[in-house]
């Protein structure tokens, strides 16, 4: 596993992912996969209540692909507002996902919350 000299890459593309959480157990938000030669910088994270109740969500780094592995939590339990808006990571405080690694959102309401990224595909 191998992380691309981010003074000597060859690109950096701008993406946006989200997903709609539609379950009570982990739920990949966005995963690296081991050998792409790819390292994300995570600009911002956010996570949205859509319903109208409060709803709890946990938010973590996993150190594997596809939520696998150990969990490190960066924001854990944190109950989000009816119709209102979490912001878990912005550039103050960046990430990098390395290859086989990745980050993984559980709610404990299905189906209340969407959660979103902003990163720089760097190779």
């Amino acid at each position: 596993m191998t992380a691309p000299n981010l003074i000597a890459l060859t690109n950096i593309n701008g993406r946006t992912t989200a997903t709609n959480i539609t379950t009570t157990t982990v739920v990949t938000l966005l995963s690296n996969a081991a050998s792409s030669n790819h390292v994300y910088k995570i600009n911002t994270l956010n996570v949205a209540n859509t319903s109208s109740s409060a709803a709890v969500v946990t938010v973590s780094w996993y150190t594997g692909a596809n939520a696998g592995g150990n969990a490190f939590a960066f924001v854990g339990s944190v109950t989000v507002p009816g119709n209102s808006t979490l912001n878990v990571l912005d550039k103050g405080t960046q990430y990098y996902l390395e290859e086989n690694t990745s980050i993984g959102v559980v709610a404990g309401t299905a189906y209340a919350l969407i959660a979103s990224a902003s990163y720089e595909d760097c190779n």
